[in-house]
């Protein structure tokens, strides 16, 4: 009796092992349609997490700044570079007027940055100490990211009597 149960065990065990090629098949397809469905999605919260990294280290190098003009008790120069997109902070000396730079910051190279001074008739960005920029200026970071069609553009903008805000507007 036990050789004949025996026989049907193993012989269930054989037919009823592993997956057939059909199952799998379906398991692959299902699979792919979820990564279609989130791939987008992954790649916009990844340009939109590049945006806010590069804002916050903007906003960052801005209060920074302006701390650095009340300690320091001199005027403050925060000069942007487009080109090797870094954002540099100086000491202007009153005496002879030379900067002496004492951070950099580097900003993401995957973001395009625009700074736009208004009024058009002052060119650098100087804090002082008195916590106002100097000639009355504003000045707003426009952030965009180049990898990503579907993004929320931001913006820094440093009012004239020197308050940082952080803003989800603006083009690109």
């Amino acid at each position: 009796m036990n050789a004949s149960t025996n026989k049907v065990a193993q012989k269930l065990r054989m037919t009823s092992s592993g997956f057939t090629l059909i199952e799998l098949m379906v398991t692959i397809a299902v699979l792919a349609i979820i990564i279609g469905i989130a791939a987008p999605s992954i790649s916009t919260q990844l340009a939109n997490q590049r945006v806010k990294s590069t804002t916050s280290t903007i906003a960052n190098a801005l209060k920074e700044a302006k701390v650095e003009s009340i300690i320091r008790r001199q005027n403050v120069i925060v000069i942007f570079d487009a080109t090797t997109q870094t954002i540099a902070l100086g000491a202007v000396k009153p005496s002879d007027n030379s900067v002496t730079e004492f951070a950099r910051y580097t900003l993401n190279e995957s973001n395009t940055v625009t700074q736009r001074i208004t009024p058009r008739t002052v060119t650098s960005v100087v804090l002082q100490p008195n916590k106002l920029i100097a000639g009355g200026a504003e000045v707003i970071y426009s952030i965009c990211d180049d990898n990503s069609d579907n993004e929320t553009p931001r913006q820094v903008r440093i009012s004239s009597i020197a308050n940082i805000d952080i803003l989800e507007s603006g083009r690109c």
